[in-house]
């Protein structure tokens, strides 16, 4: 009863213009239902005249319940991107914020619908929600009323590509442990597209330890906030034996891992001072005695702009290093 006491007298309606023709993401909402988000990039309209221009629109249909007065003191739309520390819950820190008042105050007896356009947004990071943090786009309509406002919110998806970098060194190391294990790694490169494809080979070059198999694996690490309040979380996409049996002294590995099945974001670093999601390759050794060695290998991941849908249309589809030892 005490429900239905307090329910809103207003429904609130927000649509995207051409949402269906975007590409869409699946997300995973707090209360672990899954919503569907277009994909909006830097510089795209959120917004513009419904049904009578060409340009991106969103339309806010309100209803009034059971054919009531209502009466409010103004409504207004904003588009806000915010990023929420899980550790730090209830204080979003915003680095946009945009308003427009659709209503003056007064009083709504029947439905309406409002019209409205924040044209060629500037969308500086993309979207993002993590184990610790989420970066979040979204439109809120709020209805300032005394008793309680009535707020309504939906999300888009942000997407940001890069130009593909100017260099792109190959990443050549050889690791070891004096007299007992000598290799050498290549990867053809440093940095990725998010569907590119890691092409490499693992060379042996002395082998007096009986290597029982070998795996390679792509770590995403998250680091959010900042000391002392600085958190570090670490997620294994994917892994893979590369090696089942002893390596002999001279033999090579090839490697080829896509990357395109992946759950892949790009590489970010500091975002808004915030937080950074890197990503590693991580290649381990495994002998008869269970003891692993491993070297871990930053790499770089950005989105490159061939990626992107035109908005409003249908989506086109030496001295060796250290090598670290670590006990089961």
């Amino acid at each position: 009863m005490a429900a239905y006491f307090f329910a809103s007298p207003i429904d609130v309606d927000i649509k995207l213009e051409n949402e269906e023709l975007r590409k869409q993401v699946e997300i995973k909402t707090d209360k672990e239902k899954t919503i569907s988000c277009p994909v909006y990039y830097d510089g795209d309209s959120v917004g513009g005249q419904v049904l009578a221009s060409p340009d991106l629109g969103v339309e806010v249909s309100i209803r009034v319940r059971d054919g009531k007065k209502v009466t409010h003191e103004g409504i207004r739309i904003e588009f806000v991107g915010n990023i929420e520390l899980f550790y730090d819950r209830g204080h979003h820190h915003e680095f946009l914020s945009l308003s427009q008042e659709l209503a003056a105050p007064g009083e709504m007896r029947q439905a309406q619908t409002f019209d409205f356009n924040f044209k060629n947004v500037e969308k500086q990071f993309e979207s993002y929600q993590g184990i610790n943090v989420k970066l979040r786009y979204f439109v809120r309509v709020t209805i300032s009323r005394r008793m309680a406002d009535v707020v309504k919110e939906k999300d888009i998806w942000v997407h940001s590509f890069r130009m593909p970098p100017d260099s792109n060194n190959s990443i050549k190391m050889e690791v070891g442990i004096e007299d007992c294990l000598h290799i050498e790694f290549e990867y053809n490169k440093s940095k990725y597209h998010l569907k590119d494809v890691i092409v490499g080979k693992i060379y042996f070059l002395l082998v007096r330890i009986k290597i029982k198999h070998m795996e390679l694996s792509i770590i995403r690490r998250e680091t959010t906030g900042a000391p002392p309040n600085q958190y570090n979380e670490s997620e294994t996409i994917t892994k893979f034996e590369i090696m089942d049996g002893a390596p002999i002294r001279g033999e090579t590995i090839p490697i080829r891992l896509f990357l395109g099945g992946f759950d892949l974001t790009p590489t970010f670093r500091d975002v808004n001072k915030k937080f950074s999601t890197r990503y590693y390759l991580n290649l381990v050794l495994i002998d008869e005695e269970n003891r692993r060695y491993f070297k871990q290998q930053e790499i770089t991941i950005y989105r490159e702009p061939s990626e992107a849908e035109v908005p409003g249309e249908p989506p086109v589809p030496s001295v060796p290093h250290p090598i670290d030892v670590h006990h089961q």
